[in-house]
């Protein structure tokens, strides 16, 4: 079984930045994408960034792209999602999740093929 608990949520102004983290734990996932999804109140979950278990590839939503960085520590099982020009529209609680597949050679954005997920950390971004 693996854990997943994230953190560094909060409220912050329009145009703002945050940083997220998330620890693993239960066993490595040096084989397994890493991503981050979002569901904002009403609307479904939503594909934000994933970091691939080969060093430095890198995935992302178009509505984050540009804007949000993803970066994983494959040695210490985590994966930070750092959010700089933060907008209103990116309120939402933000969840953590592991791919299903192993070795996968790209990601996937369906949260179907994603079988561990955290409890979630709220962002908030006023105007």
């Amino acid at each position: 079984q693996v854990q997943l608990v994230e953190s560094g949520g909060g409220l912050v102004q329009a145009g703002g930045s945050l940083r997220l983290s998330c620890a693993a734990s239960g066993r490595t996932l040096s084989g397994y994408v890493m991503s981050w999804f979002r569901q904002a109140p009403g609307k479904e979950r939503e594909f934000v960034a994933a970091a691939s278990w080969r060093a430095g590839v890198t995935y992302y939503g178009d509505s984050v792209r540009g804007r949000f960085t993803i970066s994983r520590d494959i040695a210490k099982n985590t994966a930070d999602l750092q959010m700089l020009s933060l907008k209103p529209e990116d309120t939402a609680v933000y969840y953590c999740a592991v791919d299903r597949a192993l070795l996968r050679t790209s990601y996937s954005s369906s949260e179907r093929d994603y079988n561990y997920w955290g409890q979630g950390t709220q962002v908030t971004v006023s105007s």
